[in-house]
């Protein structure tokens, strides 16, 4: 785990520097598709907890109108729906990459809000960068309960490998090609 956790910045910036080009004609498209639609701000952005329980600020495409005074349901719009539904609203957090905050594979960073009801066994997900996509998230994403979630990053951590981060990755691409429905917001709205 040692050895591949010194060189896993290497292989994320290495991943950047293949994927680059594509990604700057997606987010420019993203960008004018925003303007069209002329819904408020581009980005939205939160403090997460990372590596050794330092806080970052995460970046995403905004997918919900900024107004959190109106009710959910009334906060979605056509453009933001589609980057959710796409997960193309995670594109952003290549920025936390490239200032060393996230990886583009470990457990998903967590809202500063959360970490206090994290227990000890559970903070090991905090010994690594923070991934834009995990074994959770390769694994049911927002069908798992917390638990299982928390256990595939605990699973993650014991066994982080170059050929798991591979896995991974190629795990996540099938998913995004197979549009799976992301239904985070129905999970947000029932644990309230």
């Amino acid at each position: 785990m040692m050895r591949y956790s010194k060189i896993k910045p290497v292989v994320d910036y290495s991943i950047i520097l293949l994927v680059l080009a594509p990604v700057i004609t997606v987010v420019i498209l993203i960008v004018i598709g925003y303007l069209v639609q002329a819904q408020g701000s581009i980005f939205f952005s939160q403090k997460r907890m990372g590596l050794n329980n330092k806080t970052f600020i995460l970046y995403k495409f905004r997918s919900l109108h900024p107004n959190y005074t109106r009710p959910l349901k009334d906060r979605k719009f056509c453009w933001g729906n589609f980057l959710r539904n796409t997960n193309l609203d995670e594109l952003p957090q290549i920025l936390n990459i490239l200032k060393g905050e996230m990886s583009w594979v470990g457990p998903r960073p967590l809202p500063v809000e959360y970490v206090s009801y994290i227990t000890a066994e559970q903070n090991i997900r905090h010994t690594v960068r923070p991934g834009i996509t995990g074994l959770a998230q390769v694994n049911g994403k927002n069908n798992l309960p917390w638990t299982d979630k928390f256990r595939l990053d605990i699973e993650y951590v014991n066994n982080i490998s170059f050929l798991l981060d591979m896995k991974i990755l190629v795990r996540t691409l099938v998913l995004l090609i197979s549009f799976k429905k992301d239904i985070s917001l129905e999970e947000a709205k029932l644990s309230k």
